[in-house]
């Protein structure tokens, strides 16, 4: 079958959009790419505070997608609106890589190692929240750009650090410069980060047969109650929150009692201004409950705990 990928046109992008053509050419599959330039590429100077976020990386693909120029669409899945507009749908989440942000220095082995008043690069609310909310004493500056861009800043001086997903530098195997990948506990990942998402026009059943097994179901789980939970606090990817859910396998050589395996959720919501943060952890039981159902949970466990005014400033200071 023909398949044409729609995908931006940064080196991350094609590296993943290469990468699920070579799986479906693996599987007999015709496959092009297009290269798309969307709203987030033409605005690489202007900050996401600035333009908003909602669909920035994504509108242009989907127009694409709904023309039928390009049957399938490859996405950073962190990038991509938790609730997809008419005709598309979510129609695979393929293994998912590492999760977590890295901490990235020339000169310093960890975060705490940064002395008092050091710059750290970022162009994402969420990690300069919780950012503030370990070390209020440092200067979160506004970093965007592709990696290439941003690590070539790193290394001019132009910050002493850089915060970054793991899963692009690890896929582009640009790690030298990684010196701390940090713990989901202390400071908590995007919704689907790590993930790659893929998107399709809804009904396309050739499409969807075509791709059904590049869809992974232990990634499927967790980032459908990362999804739906961000949807519940009325977030995007640009609002200060983290959620990421992991499952915890049965610790070798046991079989019962607390060493069962076990769904790990973590939530954070953040004041970037200020630091102020909430946190909740919960774990359940493996399959004890629906995706949705856990992500749902998380949201209400996040706003029982107090998040609700920080969501409110968050989207006061967002008009």
């Amino acid at each position: 079958m023909k398949l044409r990928i729609g995908s931006r046109g940064s080196q991350l992008a094609l590296w993943q959009a290469h990468h699920i053509a070579g799986l479906l050419r693996g599987a007999g599959h015709d496959i092009e790419i297009e290269i798309i330039k969307t709203t987030g590429d033409r605005l690489q100077e202007v900050t996401f505070a600035q333009v908003g976020s909602k669909g920035m990386f994504t509108k242009e693909i989907e127009d694409a997608l709904a023309e039928g120029r390009v049957d399938l669409a490859v996405h950073s899945l962190k990038d991509l609106p938790t609730e997809l507009p008419e005709p598309f749908e979510l129609a695979a989440t393929p293994p998912r890589v590492d999760p977590r942000d890295v901490f990235v220095s020339l000169k310093f082995s960890a975060l705490s190692a940064l002395p008092q008043g050091a710059r750290v690069g970022t162009s994402s609310q969420r990690r300069r929240a919780q950012l503030r909310a370990l070390r209020p004493d440092i200067d979160a500056v506004e970093f965007r750009g592709n990696v290439d861009t941003r690590l070539r800043k790193l290394a001019e001086g132009q910050v002493d650090a850089i915060l970054l997903a793991a899963a692009g530098l690890d896929r582009l195997e640009k790690t030298d410069w990684v010196r701390e990948r940090l713990d989901p506990k202390d400071f908590c990942p995007a919704a689907g980060q790590g993930s790659l998402g893929i998107e399709t026009r809804k009904g396309d059943q050739a499409t969807l047969a075509a791709i059904a097994f590049l869809n992974d179901p232990a990634t499927r789980f967790a980032v459908t109650v990362e999804r739906t939970a961000l949807a519940a606090l009325g977030g995007g990817c640009q609002v200060p929150i983290g959620i990421h859910c992991r499952p915890r396998p049965l610790a070798s050589g046991q079989k019962t009692g607390h060493a069962d395996p076990y769904d790990e959720v973590f939530g954070v919501v953040a004041d970037p201004a200020t630091g102020t943060a909430i946190r909740i952890i919960h774990r359940v039981p493996a399959g004890s409950s629906s995706p949705e159902t856990l992500g749902q949970l998380t949201a209400q466990m996040l706003l029982d705990a107090g998040a609700g005014p920080l969501l409110a400033a968050a989207a006061e200071a967002a008009r």
